[in-house]
């Protein structure tokens, strides 16, 4: 009979399972990469479209409520001061929540309350309005940049960020061209009601199209004190405070010119109608090209040099307006607006690369900055237009852009000794 054998246990061990690797984005020309820019353009022209849909029928406005140009711009000013103060608890409930989920609440709250603006009573209760619309629609640049860092490969970030960009001029194209003509024909509440309903329907794209988040880590509960830590690590960055001056500064000059230069042109010597000052807008189109644009030269020149040529040609187009020739007028509009949105989109992206923790409290400063600078300097611009005129406000927000210039020169390094955290971007 064969001789019973006991089993033995085999010496060879198993492999040890694999770490996980950590999630490396999606990638440049993958579908989920498509559909989270398209997305979030579909959410900057939903959000973009609702914040300055005023703008483009201020001098209507004024006149149909019996307001100064200044008292009628803080239908803009107040709804960027609610965006402005709402950015930072955005950013920690998305920590909480999720980037996608909070995201969706701010932008649905948002359209609810644009459908009540054209509704508005009174001037005061307008003015409320749009300050709760603001409030909510801080749920969207509070953290899609945060978003976009933790979604898309590092490698294309800066690309994806440029390309998000693009999509929030398109928005603010998109209200003020709706805008003009409807409340030329039918008033100012007919505009409003036009940009709240395209609004509406960016925003259901917006949440037909974004998918869910592969590189969320929900944070811990750290309370207030944690979060005070982080902010002050934050305000103690050099490199992120020069970043959250230039926003301040050149997004304040940039809504003050847009603010008042339709008062310029619907005077002497122009006498325009609202339908064709609306048209001045598409120079934000110029705005679309040069995000998309600045992006790909950060990898030749670095964005510490983009950035500073941003601004140049802000300064630049805005010597232009100095004329009373209206082509000039048009055309230094255009390379100003260029000049902005390139130098803008660099700065929002860079908040993610330079911080290494805390991504979408960073953010949220730059976007308080942001719209601080439009809240305050946008409507300060027309007290200095009102008293001194067109050409003391241009000088003045070229002031503007060439502090930002010398800040940026003094602060972020050279693209030839690039930091740790730039060199990994590609900067």
């Amino acid at each position: 009979m064969p001789r019973f054998r006991p089993f033995r246990r085999s010496s060879t061990t198993l492999p040890a399972p694999r770490p996980a690797q950590p999630w490396a984005g999606h990638a440049k020309g993958s579908q989920a990469y498509g559909r989270i820019l398209a997305g979030l353009s579909f959410a900057g022209v939903a959000t973009f479209a609702q914040l300055y849909s005023t703008q483009a029928v201020l001098p209507i406005l004024a006149a149909d409520l019996r307001v100064t140009a200044a008292e009628a711009a803080l239908t803009i000013s107040l709804a960027t001061v609610g965006l402005a103060v709402t950015v930072l608890p955005w950013s920690f409930v998305a920590d909480r929540i999720g980037r996608v989920r909070a995201m969706t609440w701010g932008i649905s709250a948002a359209t609810a309350l644009g459908l009540l603006v054209p509704l508005a009573p009174s001037f005061p209760t307008l003015l409320g309005l749009r300050m709760l619309e603001g409030m909510a629609l801080g749920g969207i640049p509070a953290i899609a940049i945060a978003y976009l860092n933790e979604e898309v490969n590092k490698a294309h970030a800066a690309l994806a960020a440029g390309s998000y960009v693009a999509g929030t001029t398109l928005g603010g194209l998109a209200g003020r061209l709706v805008a003009g003509p409807v409340g030329e024909l039918w008033g100012w509440r007919a505009a409003a009601l036009a940009v709240s309903v395209l609004a509406t329907a960016a925003a259901v794209l917006f949440l037909v199209l974004v998918p869910k988040a592969r590189g969320f880590t929900a944070a811990a509960a750290s309370g207030f004190r944690g979060a005070v830590r982080t902010l002050a690590g934050h305000g103690r960055n050099p490199r992120l405070l020069a970043l959250y001056i230039q926003a301040f500064l050149l997004m304040g000059g940039f809504v003050a010119i847009y603010n008042y230069l339709g008062f310029r042109l619907s005077g002497e010597p122009f006498n325009l109608p609202a339908t064709a000052i609306s048209l001045i807008f598409l120079a934000y189109l110029s705005g679309t090209v040069s995000a998309r644009w600045s992006a790909g030269l950060t990898l030749r020149f670095g964005r510490r040099n983009v950035l500073i040529a941003g601004t140049g040609l802000m300064a630049g187009g805005l010597a232009l307006t100095l004329t009373q020739s209206l082509p000039l007028i048009l055309l230094g509009l255009l390379v100003f607006t260029g000049g902005f949105f390139a130098a803008h989109s660099i700065g929002a992206g860079w908040t993610g690369v330079i911080a290494s923790t805390g991504r979408a409290q960073a953010a949220s400063l730059y976007n308080l900055a942001y719209y601080l600078g439009s809240s305050i300097l946008g409507w300060a611009g027309g007290l200095v237009f009102q008293s001194l005129g067109w050409t003391a406000l241009a000088l003045t927000v070229i002031g503007l852009a060439c502090t930002t210039a010398v800040i940026t020169a003094v602060v972020q390094p050279s693209p030839a000794r690039p930091a740790p955290e730039a060199a990994a971007a590609a900067s």
